[in-house]
């Protein structure tokens, strides 16, 4: 977390813009299905292991990470970063009235936080150009997009260039648990990567969502067993 917090933090500083992905099981599973949301992700400038499933499907492959980065977390540590730098933010999604609540609280929580300007998700593709020009015009430097994935991914590939920030993060349903309306789950659900058992308790509708962490660890096993094969032959072709 500090290594990405301090990332993002330079990336605002200035220089191109930069998109950064908290990736987790589900949009894991999408981008290994459909090429344009894959190329956008690695084109990202950076990409956090968001939720355990990622963490055992890197594992599989034969990498670790030193702790998990959502989005959420993510999110409330460079807010607390910006306060005290100046940083200028922007929060873009969620449902009406909820961004500039969360902005409310975040600056309650963070005194010196600017949070220089807030815009509902619910907007049709020719308010568009609009809302870009909003945060062009408010000077943000980083631009929170609140739309769920894969829009929001697609949204900030597709417009960053045309908001003026220097670093644009998806970040979910994060605004709404800065509002107040979503509780997190207990830190200890959380420490043990029981997030989607919490999650599935208090949204039963989730479980198609659910579904996308077994089959994204049969991915993962399935990619590992393929390169063992791989290792295997060409040994033995040597």
């Amino acid at each position: 977390m500090p290594q990405a917090v301090a990332a993002v933090m330079q990336m605002a500083s200035g220089g191109a813009p930069h998109q950064v992905v908290t990736i987790n099981a589900t949009i894991l599973y999408r981008a290994a299905r459909d090429e344009h949301f894959r190329r956008i992700i690695n084109a990202a400038s950076l990409v956090t292991p968001d939720g355990m499933g990622v963490m055992l499907v890197a594992k599989i492959l034969g990498t670790t990470f030193p702790e998990k980065v959502s989005g959420v977390d993510l999110a409330d540590r460079i807010c607390a970063a910006c306060a005290d730098d100046g940083c200028r933010v922007f929060f873009l999604g969620a449902a009406p009235g909820v961004a500039p609540l969360a902005a409310e609280k975040l600056r309650a929580k963070y005194p010196g936080l600017q949070v220089v300007g807030t815009q509902h998700g619910f907007f049709d593709a020719h308010e568009e150009t609009a809302i870009t020009r909003t945060v062009q015009a408010a000077r943000a430097q980083l631009l929170f997009v609140a739309l769920g994935s894969p829009r929001q991914e697609e949204w900030i590939a597709a417009h960053l260039g045309e908001c003026g920030a220097a670093v644009a993060i998806g970040i979910g349903g994060s605004l709404d648990v800065f509002a107040g309306r979503v509780r997190l789950a207990p830190e200890w659900v959380r420490r043990a990567g029981l997030e989607w058992a919490y999650r599935l308790a208090r949204e039963p509708k989730r479980w198609r969502v659910t579904l996308t962490l077994p089959l994204v660890v049969f991915l993962a096993l399935r990619e590992r067993l393929a390169h063992v094969l791989r290792e295997r032959f060409w040994k033995r072709g040597n």
